[in-house]
């Protein structure tokens, strides 16, 4: 099967960061949503219906999340007292603070982004194309029951990136449609930095990218719930990935 349109050509673009010309990226901040009952059940969940709500613990979490973005872009200062002087407060602080805030219409992201924007100050802006992988037939169920239905099919979609899951997409398709929401965001301007609350293997497509990686290893990447990932983007091409699934419930 052949890969999403517009992979190909991103992949060949640079990832050098080290520039002497001054030119300023975007930068985006990749937020997964908390944890939902299907999260805490080991099930999978795609884009094709609006999916479940935060449980309790990813309501906390995405609090967790809120915190850590109002923390970028912050300088780091040191602490007296019951953290025996450990650094705390800036994370990042040579980002630019965050001035947009975007969202998959997800039922999970939507309510971590509102945790989100209440934390930043910000509107949530709803990006369909940031929404989690469609996954079809495989929606709800667990890698067990995938693996009963569809024997080896899972482990093909990961590994490959081109494999399509019935009904659903591949990697590369949806990395297609990720990176044109991102190619839309960097068009904005640059010099300032975006929040997109987002997804686990939605998330991955863009890392993956970004680090010019072919969509076979994009699953490679770890992306926790409620973590940061951080990536920058120049208007020539090149890309930069500053952090991956960043833990922010710890």
């Amino acid at each position: 099967m052949s890969e999403a349109p517009g992979f190909d050509t991103h992949r060949r673009l640079s990832a050098v960061t080290t520039r002497s010309d001054g030119a300023l990226p975007l930068t985006v901040v990749l937020v997964r949503h908390g944890a939902t009952p299907l999260t805490e059940a080991g099930g999978h969940s795609g884009s094709d219906g609006p999916g479940p709500s935060l449980t309790a613990r990813g309501r906390l979490q995405a609090a967790q999340a809120a915190d850590a973005a109002f923390r970028i872009g912050r300088a780091a200062r040191t602490g007296a007292g019951s953290t025996g002087g450990m650094r705390s407060g800036g994370l990042w602080p040579d980002l630019p603070r965050p001035t947009v805030l975007v969202a998959s219409p997800m039922v999970r992201t939507q309510e971590t982004a509102v945790a989100v924007g209440r934390r930043l100050g910000l509107h949530v802006a709803n990006e369909p194309r940031f929404a989690e992988c469609r996954l079809g037939e495989w929606d709800g169920l667990t890698a067990a029951e995938i693996e009963q239905g569809w024997p080896g099919e899972l482990a093909q979609w990961h590994a490959t990136g081109t494999f399509v899951p019935p009904g659903g997409e591949s990697y590369t398709q949806l990395g297609a449609r990720v990176w044109d929401g991102l190619t839309d965001l960097l068009a904005g301007g640059v010099d300032r930095t975006v929040v997109a609350v987002g997804h686990a293997v939605q998330i991955r497509t863009a890392v993956g990218q970004a680090l010019g990686a072919p969509a076979s290893h994009w699953a490679r990447l770890r992306v926790p719930p409620a973590s940061l990932s951080v990536v920058r983007l120049w208007e020539d091409g090149t890309t930069e990935v500053t952090a991956v699934g960043v833990p922010t419930d710890g």
